[in-house]
């Protein structure tokens, strides 16, 4: 069930269905852009893909098996269509959900030297970014397969790309301390907004919808709002536990109001993004929530937990009687 703090502003958001299936940690979940599916990544090296829109979420409408090892992100093409997965077998794989007869594996993109850890569509389709423990940036084509350009991006796993919402950026984070915007034509550093060597390391790294701010996560339990064309943090949020794995932050993108992360405390936490307030906390995962997305049009929120819960959990928002 749905825990508040009490708060006369909770946006009261309930538990609606819990995803069973994954036989491993759920590493990532993602609504695609038009809200009606929503996709699951595992440590099982399985993806998962439900209907969102179904009165029973309970079975998943797509099974993709083919990575070698765990699958430690998920990113969906802005038509939908096509969804990108980053694995610890080294590879970035590319899935085409409309396919005759089911979904099926339409592109392999083989080059990083180690864990693809994180990928992400840009808005226009046409290219793909991925990161790496090999402390890289990809960027690829995704008609052809091909690697466009290779970004020597950090000097410690890249844990975060993202894509500015012109396709004309993108965001990298990692366990560098470091978080860094890059021309996405050119492959060349516009921008670090934490350039510290000695700060904490950066889990998650995310543009904002309106394209104005970037977010970062950073493994001293803190989320940071940044104007990263100026180069200044506005707002720190802060409340959850986020001291050891990578844990996205998600922008509620229906009203722009709320900030949205999981915890190592088993929670989802949601913020008002002006005040910084914790506004609710939602309990019922039973171990780390590693994973959360929010609905590009309803209030709903998804989270995923590891190991010893290795459920997908679907919030809603109450319906005021």
């Amino acid at each position: 069930m749905a825990a508040t703090d009490g708060a006369s502003s909770s946006p009261g958001y309930v538990l609606r269905a819990t995803l069973t299936g994954h036989h491993r940690a759920v590493s990532a979940v993602k609504f695609s852009p038009d809200g009606r599916l929503l996709a699951s990544a595992s440590a099982d090296k399985l993806l998962r893909v439900w209907s969102s829109s179904s009165s029973d979420l309970s079975s998943p409408v797509a099974e993709l098996a083919g990575h070698g090892e765990g699958v430690s992100d998920l990113s969906f093409s802005p038509d939908g269509r096509l969804l990108a997965s980053a694995s610890d077998d080294r590879t970035v794989r590319i899935w085409d959900l409309a396919a005759g007869g089911g979904a099926r594996l339409v592109k392999t993109l083989a080059g990083h030297t180690n864990h693809a850890f994180c990928v992400a569509f840009s808005p226009h389709g046409n290219v793909l970014a991925s990161g790496s423990s090999d402390e890289t940036v990809r960027v690829w084509e995704v008609r052809s397969g091909r690697c466009l350009r290779v970004l020597p991006a950090h000097s410690e796993p890249v844990t975060a790309v993202d894509f500015h919402r012109d396709g004309s950026k993108i965001v990298s984070g990692s366990y560098d301390g470091l978080c860094r915007v890059w021309d996405s034509a050119t492959g060349r550093c516009v921008k670090t907004l934490m350039d510290d060597d000695e700060g904490p390391p950066v889990s998650s790294a995310k543009f904002s919808p309106n394209g104005k701010f970037v977010l970062v996560a950073t493994l001293d339990s803190t989320l940071r709002l940044w104007n990263f064309q100026a180069g200044k943090f506005l707002k720190t949020y802060t409340g959850h536990v986020n001291t050891k794995y990578c844990i996205p932050a998600a922008f509620s993108i229906t009203n722009g109001k709320y900030i949205v992360s999981g915890s190592e405390d088993k929670c989802v936490y949601l913020w008002d993004m002006q005040t910084r307030k914790i506004l609710q906390k939602l309990e019922g995962h039973t171990d780390t929530v590693i994973a959360v997305s929010c609905h590009p049009k309803e209030n709903m929120i998804a989270s995923g937990a590891l190991d010893n819960d290795k459920t997908v959990k679907v919030w809603v928002q109450k319906e005021e009687e």
